[in-house]
């Protein structure tokens, strides 16, 4: 009895769901590899992660059809969202991502739009169809057969689902951690559950705070420093020559004074700020991360990682971050005090503050940030400045009849509206370095500042007319009452800069 209960009604969807499953594979962007031509250990987790979905489908809308669909239309939307990611990114989907779903509710203006409007009401209507059909047109499979036969024919799935995945997972399929790669050796599932695998691995690597001293300076010597992280922040006249000069006029200004300035090689492109931030406040290189390189406040930095922030605080200083948006977002409110700093301002201390756009804007933060730098006190200050108002998504916002002749000499290529909008929040952003420096020269006592980006912005289309960047942003590092007088361009990676600074602060001991 029990076996003709679960060959009729249970094979003919799952055979065919699971057929369905590698179809919808071949919609990938990048494509993955034939199945038959992966690695077996692939298809094994790919098929037990696929059962064990759907006896957790069947178990809760006990419809193997409405199941099914349930479940071929989550790996649906997978892909798309892989998609999207993929042409926005330039890399595909990978386990860690799976967080950014719950954050898509909290923050849908950041990660909506990427998917697109076409997408999302396909997503949204099948699925309110799917719903609709399967509750109404199948009837529920516990009408059929005794409850306690169903229970066990979905516990029997589960063992199967769980003996597939184990028998894949034992053979530990070699995973470069370069996801474009691994996501076509692989195929999506297999690299998913990889990826999951290793971030619940153990991680252990030397910090490279653990083998510097800090210098013998005393307290009321120790000078002031400003670092930002300043949103897609890039020297956009590489682009395009027709962008006028006086766009990051400041900048210009900063860096022909600056005691080093340059392009900065971060490990982010177009998104994913916490691999810059992160690599620039431990000194870590991402190869050495594992799969932590793809968001390090997820696991990792909860181990309490030795930083920059911690270094400082060590010396004497008082360590801030001041970063106009949410603090929980990315866990930045549970990991910073782990990285050693004292306080986290967010956007609750920008209330009534007019934003520049969707959010608060770089002049506005600048003036948060003067006022906390003229209200310290004889402690020695750090603060650390992570700026939103260039974040995008660029093309919801609308080009203003000003902006073209403000920005350009030349004007730009037809589909470059998010360059214009794009160069309007950087001027800003110029604006904010001016008036940091200028308020660290009113100061008394030494003072410092560093700034850099923290990868390039989205801008797909404007990529397409004029070439895509290599992903190298900008920096400098200026010191008040310095005049640099002799060439002082260096290109550095991220991770090396914070030593740089320090270095040149005088803060490292012999």
């Amino acid at each position: 009895m029990l076996g003709n209960l679960f060959w009729s009604p249970i094979a003919l969807p799952l055979f065919v769901g699971t057929g369905l499953s590698f179809l919808i594979e071949c919609l990938l962007k990048p494509q993955a590899l034939a199945f038959w031509k992966r690695h077996t250990a692939t298809l094994s987790i790919h098929l037990g992660l696929w059962l064990l979905l759907f006896a957790f489908e069947l178990m809760v809308v006990r419809r193997p059809w409405f199941a099914t669909i349930i479940e071929l239309a989550f790996l649906l939307l997978v892909v798309q969202v892989n998609n999207a990611k993929f042409y926005s990114l330039r890399e595909p989907f990978i386990f860690q991502d799976f967080e950014y779903f719950t954050d898509a509710l909290k923050h849908p203006r950041l990660y909506l739009p990427f998917l697109g409007v076409g997408r999302a009401l396909i997503i949204a209507v099948g699925f309110g169809v799917a719903l609709f059909a399967g509750l109404t047109l199948e009837p529920s499979l516990t009408l059929r057969m005794p409850i306690t036969e169903f229970l066990i024919m979905v516990f029997a799935m589960v063992i199967l689902g769980c003996a597939l995945v184990w028998l894949g997972a034992r053979q530990k399929l070699t995973v470069t951690f370069e996801p474009k790669t691994d996501l076509q050796q692989l195929g999506l599932l297999a690299s998913l559950w990889r990826y999951g695998e290793a971030e619940r691995g153990s991680y252990c690597t030397p910090s490279p705070y653990d083998f510097v001293e800090p210098a013998s300076i005393a307290l009321a010597e120790l000078p002031k420093l400003v670092v930002v992280q300043s949103e897609s922040f890039f020297d956009a006249r590489r682009l395009f020559s027709g962008i006028r000069t006086e766009v990051l006029q400041e900048f210009d200004i900063l860096t022909a004074n600056a005691i080093f300035h340059g392009q900065v090689e971060v490990p982010a492109w177009g998104a994913n700020t916490v691999r810059t931030e992160f690599a620039f406040l431990s000194g870590l290189i991402a190869d050495s991360l594992g799969v932590h390189r793809f968001n390090p406040y997820r696991k990792l930095a909860r181990q309490g990682i030795p930083t920059l922030a911690g270094f400082l605080k060590n010396l004497g200083y008082r360590t801030v971050c001041v970063h106009p948006y949410q603090a929980s977002f990315y866990a930045r409110d549970k990991v910073f005090p782990l990285l050693g700093f004292d306080e986290f301002i967010d956007i609750k201390s920008f209330n009534g503050i007019e934003k520049t756009g969707p959010y608060i804007g770089d002049v506005a933060l600048a003036e948060k940030v003067c006022t906390l730098l003229e209200a310290s006190s004889t402690q020695p200050i750090f603060v650390f400045i992570i700026t939103m108002e260039n974040h995008g998504p660029l093309h919801l916002e609308k080009v203003l009849e000003s902006d073209v002749e403000r920005l350009y000499s030349n004007p730009p290529p037809d589909e470059c509206d998010d360059l214009t909008i794009y160069l309007r929040h950087l001027s800003n952003a110029d604006h904010m370095t001016g008036m940091l420096r200028n308020r660290l020269e009113t100061l008394p006592g030494n003072s410092w500042l560093c700034w850099y980006g923290d990868h390039v912005p989205i801008m797909p289309k404007v990529y397409g007319e004029m070439g895509t960047p290599q992903g190298q942003t900008d920096y400098f590092i200026w010191e008040k009452g310095a005049c640099s007088g002799k060439e002082n361009r260096l290109d550095i990676k991220i991770e090396n800069l914070a030593f740089l600074l320090l270095q040149k602060m005088g803060l490292l001991g012999s």
